[in-house]
């Protein structure tokens, strides 16, 4: 394989992109649990913007998981990869919506953190699709975080 990437450079941007592929896994499941069981006098509000949220976060895995496969390694796929890669913590209650939001605004910024941390390895080895895209994901959760410690 010949993309202009060392095969070194592909393989460190594709082990912090699963990381970031396993925080946005982790993050999905987890707003996609709050929309399922939120209750409360914000429970439409928070119903309807919890799923607009996991909506978005399924296309995101798609394509983090698309682009290390565009590196030419194998994306994690598994329950058990995700929890060995994510630096979001799993809930296991069922927490008061004012907590699912705290809880989702915390994980964005871990997403945002993953994205920094990434997005220097893929300009440091001239990769601009990985950067792009890591860019991209930056952004839509540093807006999202905004908005959910604005309702908080």
């Amino acid at each position: 394989m010949d993309i202009g990437i060392s095969a070194e450079n592909r393989d460190a941007i594709a082990e912090g992109l699963k990381g970031l592929l396993a925080d946005s896994y982790t993050l999905y499941l987890q707003t996609h649990n709050f929309h399922w069981n939120v209750t409360g006098p914000q429970f439409r509000p928070l119903h309807l913007m919890f799923e607009e949220q996991y909506t978005e976060l399924a296309v995101a895995v798609d394509d983090i998981a698309e682009r290390i496969r565009s590196l030419d390694v194998a994306a994690p796929g598994t329950y058990k990869a995700f929890a060995s890669l994510t630096a979001i913590k799993e809930v296991e209650e069922v927490p008061e919506a004012k907590a699912m939001v705290a809880m989702l605004c915390e994980g964005h910024e871990q997403v945002v953190r993953r994205c920094r941390d990434v997005l220097s390895l893929a300009q440091d080895a001239g990769d601009e699709s990985s950067a792009g895209l890591i860019s991209d994901r930056m952004r839509l959760h540093e807006k999202t975080a905004w908005m959910l410690r604005a309702m908080q």
